[in-house]
């Protein structure tokens, strides 16, 4: 059961962007609910995730509060084991999610952060020499720009999966819904020059390997393997902030829909089930509208 929750938290580093104190908070609080669930009679105890029902989550609630946890605090709680179980069903593990029929917390949403398009300028040139890492770099860092894709879609990707001629990248996003994504000029021409110079110096004696992009080692790379080399060049280049995986995806959207892409059209392309999950980065381009406003009309 340990595995599955230790991958959860990497997702929510690597792919979600979240800080290290929130992950400790999901940290401790699924630790919690393994706790309340080992403390069950072994009659009633799951064996493993897939025999976790609503009825012991519902258990857990009721213990928290006959411990006079403070409702915000439940709520919290409730939500971690919500979200774990719902990764859960996304990543293949379970079929459903029991928590599903749980009346949903209400929490706080917080707006996606996305960085200027100088410090992506910056973050894309920070991939210096001709080392096939350093190939493999600027052209990872592109297509993440150049796609919103998401980091668990990226590291999926086979050097099958993109079509140079066609200027496109195949993906299988969540829900093993595929789609198809356009990459700007440039962005083909790094990934060429990856594919042709940097990756047969990383393949070594796995030629059969069909992932795209590869460590160190000739194999697939990781989700946290990623999230390593983003995080020393966000550091080079001496951008501010969380800066993450996700915050490519988050810039992309938000510059696209600034430029001008239609809502619809950014909802494809990030592989979003319903536009609700889209429209939040309207929000953060109505902000920038503000922005521009209060700095350039006269009587603002």
């Amino acid at each position: 059961m340990q595995e599955q929750v230790t991958a959860y938290l990497e997702y929510l580093e690597v792919e979600r962007g979240y800080s290290q104190n929130t992950v400790s908070a999901y940290r401790n609080d699924l630790g919690q609910f393994q706790t309340h669930l080992e403390s069950l009679d072994p009659a009633t105890r799951p064996r493993g995730w897939g025999n976790v029902t609503r009825d012991h989550i519902v258990g857990y609630m009721l213990e928290m509060k006959e411990r006079e946890y403070a409702s915000s605090t439940v709520a919290r709680k409730v939500a971690a084991v919500k979200s774990f179980f719902g990764y859960l069903v996304d990543e293949g593990y379970l079929r459903k999610n029991p928590a599903n029929e749980l009346e949903s917390p209400k929490v706080e949403k917080h707006l996606p952060s996305a960085i200027a398009p100088d410090e992506i300028e910056r973050l894309l040139a920070a991939p210096e020499g001709d080392t096939p890492t350093a190939y493999r770099d600027r052209a990872l860092l592109e297509m993440l720009y150049a796609t919103g894709l998401r980091v668990s879609e990226l590291v999926s990707l086979d050097v099958a999966d993109v079509n140079l001629q066609a200027g496109t990248a195949r993906c299988m996003g969540k829900g093993s819904k595929e789609r198809v994504l356009p990459i700007y000029d440039h962005a083909l021409v790094v990934v060429d020059a990856y594919i042709t110079k940097g990756r047969l110096g990383l393949v070594h004696n796995n030629p059969e390997e069909p992932a795209l992009f590869l460590n160190r080692r000739g194999q697939r790379l990781t989700r946290q393997g990623l999230w390593l080399i983003i995080k020393r060049y966000v550091e080079k280049v001496d951008i501010q902030g969380n800066v993450t995986p996700h915050t490519l995806r988050h810039s992309f959207a938000t510059h696209m829909l600034r430029g001008g892409a239609g809502l619809r059209e950014v909802q494809q392309m990030l592989g979003h089930a319903n536009i609700s999950t889209t429209q939040v980065y309207t929000q953060v381009t109505n902000e920038h509208l503000r922005e521009v406003y209060d700095d350039s009309h006269p009587r603002a």
